[in-house]
């Protein structure tokens, strides 16, 4: 946001143009420039004039700023989002109509970038904030989690609106309704705590599609951080009736059925309060075709995961806080069994705060939505 006001303000005051002079093959230049934008100040003069002539427009500019942002980079995006903010501020200021109808069609057209989609709600909210509130509703089961999010709070104010007019039977079918479309955590979270004030019964961990049944062995040794590096056996395969040498001992697979509602599994309920140590949790999931996901994770311990022995991805970090869907990993489900293995080392801290050892893990499609296993 700092960086859109920073760029309102360049073009505020070096504006050589006179505005709304920009012609539309200059615009379609501009926007060129501006996604080709990279890393490491890569391009920004470039960028910075190229925002200038757009910036240099009139509010018809609008649609083909949004629609440059469909497949940019974040930088990109970014730079398009500052010109757009720019341009709808000064057509304020000079009363220059809003293009509402085309902003509209634009918004409505879902295989636009979820980023441009948002934006375009934006400026229709920042224009004609009734007009917005009208299609709001049609948003509740929009593929863009970005525009969903906004359509589920209003089912949500809305639910305490009668809440608090004493109607809770129009409470409990509006928060059910919000429930069914959310996706976001702290949605889903805050639905079914309102819903449990009505005494309702929400299954938290099927909302949120967590795994809950999985295999875990361990103690490996990772005195000064070693393991996460250690290939340990289970990483060339796991083997369940396997029998491993471990820290102080041997190791089993052993079953671990997490009861929290946030799917935790706890590693020190299977291998005991020790540090610096690894440990290994494995579970299968059945996919009813080949499909891309997004796996989801938790977790405050260093971490590598692992699909159908491909390694995925890790993080060799400690403490930094968990949250649901902390990490999100794009990968791809095999019609069939998929086999998860997941990989946590603790480390050597004795502060009371670097005792937990667990995480939470989720399939979603790319929007949110839970996968679940097909054997259930």
């Amino acid at each position: 946001m700092r960086l859109n006001w920073i760029l309102f303000a360049a073009g505020l005051v070096f504006l050589e143009r006179p505005a709304w002079s920009v012609s539309d093959v200059e615009v379609a230049g501009a926007i060129a420039v501006l996604r080709g934008v990279g890393p490491e100040g890569k391009g920004n003069q470039e960028a910075t004039d190229a925002w200038k002539t757009l910036v240099s427009g009139d509010q018809r500019v609008l649609i083909p700023i949004l629609k440059g942002m469909d497949g940019a980079n974040d930088l990109a995006s970014n730079w398009l989002r500052g010109a757009a903010d720019a341009v709808v501020s000064r057509g304020l200021e000079k009363k220059d109509l809003t293009p509402m109808v085309e902003l509209g069609e634009f918004l409505l057209e879902t295989g636009h970038s979820p980023k441009g989609r948002r934006l375009a709600y934006e400026i229709l909210d920042r224009t004609d904030h009734s007009a917005a509130q009208l299609i709001l509703p049609g948003l509740l089961h929009d593929p863009a989690p970005e525009l969903r999010r906004d359509a589920v709070q209003r089912l949500m104010d809305e639910a305490g609106v009668a809440k608090r007019a004493g109607r809770k039977e129009l409470a409990v079918i509006v928060l059910r309704q919000a429930l069914g479309a959310a996706r976001d955590a702290d949605q889903l979270d805050a639905l079914s705590k309102s819903l449990r004030e009505f005494d309702r019964k929400v299954d938290l961990p099927a909302l949120f599609g967590f795994l809950l049944d999985w295999k875990v062995a361990g103690p490996f040794d990772s005195t000064k951080g070693v393991g996460f590096d250690v290939g340990y056996p289970p990483e060339k395969g796991v083997d369940l009736t396997a029998e491993y040498e471990g820290k102080g001992g041997k190791v089993l697979w052993k079953p671990f059925k997490s009861q929290d509602e946030f799917g935790l599994v706890d590693v020190n309920k299977v291998c005991g309060l020790i540090k610096g140590a690894a440990a290994y949790a494995y579970t299968e999931f059945v996919s009813d075709r080949a499909r891309p996901v997004e796996l989801r994770l938790g977790c405050e311990n260093a971490w590598k995961i692992w699909v159908n022995g491909s390694y995925l991805f890790g993080r060799d970090e400690y403490h930094r806080g968990k949250e649901i869907d902390q990490y999100r990993l794009a990968t791809e489900l095999q019609a069939g069994i998929n086999r998860i293995l997941v990989k946590l080392c603790q480390d050597e801290q004795k502060e009371e705060w670097t005792v937990e050892w667990q995480f939470q893990l989720r399939i979603c499609d790319p929007y949110g939505a839970p996968v679940r296993s097909a054997s259930k």
